[in-house]
């Protein structure tokens, strides 16, 4: 009975938490070409400070982005992204009381998503900083305004093979931060700080 049990434990562990460490790879040895967003582990977080009291945290639930990886030179490799701001995520506690999420969405003084429904980022230039640390470049447009940013990234893992999907795939994590008064979006200046943090996690995985 006790090596029944034992053995059930073991496939189990082999089910729910599979090592595949043989399929994991530098970026370099993936194939290259087109990768698409894994939705279901991404994120988009950002957090403003709040009357210098706290960060207030919030995060966009719907955006995609594609990345075109060139594994054997990653400075050519360009990333294009899409968020839609009325899908804008604070978890504010009385929403009985006001629907504080789509006034945020749709507010002029906010992300006015009815006039502007799309939020962009297309990337113009990777720097390689470290062996898995890099700096990506790139233009955000945000309420019909296009400014260039910079983000912090660092490359997480890579799988010839990712478990489940069997897709080839990678990781990256990446922060940075910018002035949301020079995208017009300047309300309640400066009780809601000026700087806004990004964090972005994101998988993706190849075009088959």
């Amino acid at each position: 009975m006790r090596a029944v049990v034992s053995a059930a434990v073991l496939l189990g562990v082999a089910l729910f938490n599979p090592v595949h460490g043989k399929d994991r790879v530098p970026v370099s040895q993936l194939p290259p070409g087109v990768y698409q967003l894994d939705r279901g582990h991404a994120s988009l977080t950002w957090k403003v400070d709040h009357l210098g009291l706290s960060d207030y945290t919030a995060r966009f639930a719907t955006f995609d982005a594609q990345l075109t990886l060139t594994p054997d030179d990653l400075t050519k490799s360009k990333v294009e992204v899409t968020v839609d701001p009325a899908s804008v995520r604070t978890d504010y506690p009385y929403a009985d009381q006001k629907d504080f999420d789509k006034k945020l969405a749709i507010g002029e003084e906010w992300f006015n998503a009815g006039k502007f429904p799309q939020i962009r980022f297309d990337s113009t230039r990777v720097e390689m900083t470290g062996d898995d640390t890099f700096r990506l470049y790139g233009d955000l447009t945000l309420l019909g305004v296009t400014k260039p940013v910079a983000l912090q990234a660092r490359l997480n893992g890579a799988y010839r093979s990712k478990p489940f999907s069997d897709v080839p795939a990678l990781g990256f994590s990446a922060t940075g931060s910018i002035r949301r008064s020079e995208w017009g979006l300047d309300a309640y200046l400066p009780g809601i700080g000026d700087e806004v943090d990004l964090l972005v996690e994101v998988e993706f995985q190849r075009d088959e």
